[in-house]
């Protein structure tokens, strides 16, 4: 299997400081649907492993968090791609959960789902530190995208061996190119 782990905010919508709300406010970045549809068409499997913290915050409720990613589906769908598993951390920075970003808990997930001992090799995408952090210790490849956070995350120290793209649609075309 040919998985991808990819962030939400930031990676496939606009991110945002004051949250991502409602689907209203959920906005793609533009050719992050076209990547997912181009990887889904060259047989990837696409996972997304995103902090919700707005969930504890009380921002939004668990249907609203549902209406957004029917709608993320939805434009994926529209372009041609799908989006295989979602998992989501709902809890806030001080809950002192496990499967909170820079922690691994989400990537346990998407490997338990898949039936996977770890994710070696698999490449994790995110615009931030702590994504990068959670996929590398089950052993994926670190892909930082410049959109969202990710042009602030590259000038700090990143894990050994992350590739730096400008957005996804970079990552999908080298992967694609690369014949991975």
């Amino acid at each position: 299997m040919k998985l991808i782990v990819l962030d939400r905010d930031g990676v496939i919508n606009e991110d945002s400081d004051a949250f991502v709300k409602n689907p209203d406010e959920w906005i793609p970045i533009a050719g992050s649907l076209q990547a997912i549809a181009k990887l889904c068409e060259a047989g990837w499997t696409v996972a997304v492993a995103t902090n919700q913290s707005g969930l504890a915050r009380g921002l939004f409720d668990p249907m609203t968090l549902d209406d957004m990613h029917f709608k993320m589906q939805r434009l994926a769908m529209e372009e041609g791609g799908r989006v295989d598993l979602i998992v989501h951390c709902p809890h806030g920075p001080d809950d002192g959960c496990v499967c909170r970003k820079p922690l691994p808990g989400l990537f346990q997930q998407v490997a338990d789902h898949f039936h996977l001992d770890n994710l070696d090799g698999v490449p994790v995408v995110g615009d931030s530190l702590r994504d990068l952090q959670a996929g590398t210790q089950l052993g994926g490849a670190p892909y930082l995208v410049r959109t969202g956070k990710g042009l602030k995350t590259q000038k700090g120290e990143l894990p050994p061996g992350t590739q730096v793209f400008d957005d996804l649609a970079a990552v999908a075309e080298h992967l694609l190119g690369a014949g991975a």
